[in-house]
């Protein structure tokens, strides 16, 4: 039998692990008497850990919340993995790395030599995907307030000034209006994306559905009274705020998608083509199907590819290509700024295939 101590450790590791516990199951896991469960079930709560009672023919107990935060065990991959996530909480946006710092400390502190090695050696560097904006950093308590309204699904009342310069994807209609009235709104959803985070609501005032960024909400208290919950266009929150970025509502799917036939084999186009579909026609040539912001900017994500290409279709996209085509040649022609001659053309390199995908 262990001893007392390493007894209570396991048995507040197995009421860590589920929430409810048959009594004459804790018992068996533990190898003691049922009288003895309910002996170390009191010394825990002296300790402070909230453990509640339940009856019933499988009566047993349950490690509740309390009104404080008693000390927690995790198994060696859970600390791993707690750890880790506190080193990219930089990027969150959410207005915690300062803490994500001091609990990052405190749980490498308790951990054994074994771990504290493991996550010393695993130096994680989160970098951000370039983008033409400046990242947001939004108030950490405005996100918990947000949150707050769409668990409880309570209206929200907030100030949302226009934006200086409008951005794709958000609610940017009332840029004009120099101090835009309150908002009112059935929260549904907080999202991320690209950096910022942004919440997801129905407008009452506009009977619609918006998507507002957190870091211009400012909300006012109290809430407003409880709504039933509406479904989001596609049922799929993810769906539909990509199909927003994307421009293509609540679909999801990209406004412009082409079909054409590359002589690449498929497994080095593949490698290139993030959401595009592949499909192998032979040693040498494949079909692929992308999709993209317009026409002209499929074409030229397509041209990337330093092959032959077939279009299958639509006529957009072969519209595109002879559009740019025009272009790419009058700039080949035109000569440089300020120069009365015609450059010559360079010759023409062909490096490794394919090039699509690769940046800098």
């Amino acid at each position: 039998m262990q001893k007392t101590s390493a007894r209570l450790l396991s048995l507040l590791s197995l009421l860590q692990a589920r929430r409810d516990w048959p009594g004459a199951l804790l018992a068996e896991r533990l190898d003691v008497s049922a009288r003895t469960v309910r002996r170390d079930v009191d010394r825990l709560r002296e300790l402070g850990y909230p453990i509640a009672a339940f009856k019933g023919p499988d009566g047993g107990y349950r490690l509740d919340a309390g009104a404080e935060l008693p000390p927690l065990l995790f198994d060696d991959e859970q600390a791993v993995a707690l750890a880790v996530a506190l080193r990219i909480a930089t990027t969150s946006g959410a207005g915690i790395e300062e803490a994500a710092a001091r609990a990052l400390n405190t749980v490498r502190q308790v951990m054994p030599a074994r771990l504290r090695h493991r996550i010393d050696v695993l130096q994680v560097t989160a970098v951000e995907r370039p983008a033409s904006r400046a990242s947001t950093r939004v108030d950490s308590d405005v996100l918990m307030a947000l949150g707050a309204a769409v668990h409880a699904r309570e209206v929200l009342r907030f100030d949302y000034p226009a934006a200086t310069v409008p951005g794709v994807g958000e609610d940017e209609r009332e840029a004009d209006r120099p101090s835009p009235p309150p908002r009112r709104a059935q929260p549904h959803h907080l999202v991320t994306w690209g950096g910022r985070w942004y919440l997801v609501a129905w407008d009452l005032d506009r009977e619609d559905w918006r998507t507002f960024r957190v870091d211009r909400i400012t909300p006012r208290v109290p809430t407003g009274p409880r709504f039933v919950p509406r479904e989001v266009p596609g049922g799929d929150v993810a769906a539909y705020v990509a199909g927003r970025f994307n421009g293509s509502g609540a679909s999801g799917d990209w406004p412009c998608r082409g079909e054409v036939i590359l002589d690449l084999p498929a497994a080095a186009v593949s490698r290139y083509a993030y959401d595009g579909f592949v499909e192998e026609l032979g040693p040498d040539r494949c079909r692929l199907v992308m999709g993209s912001w317009s026409w002209a900017g499929l074409a030229a994500t397509l041209g990337r590819f330093d092959a032959d290409i077939e279009v299958v279709g639509p006529p957009e996209l072969r519209e595109a290509f002879a559009h740019l085509a025009h272009r790419y040649a009058r700039a080949a022609t035109s000569p440089p700024v300020g120069s009365g001659t015609t450059a010559t053309p360079a010759a023409s390199v062909r490096p490794d295939r394919p090039r699509a995908g690769r940046s800098g």
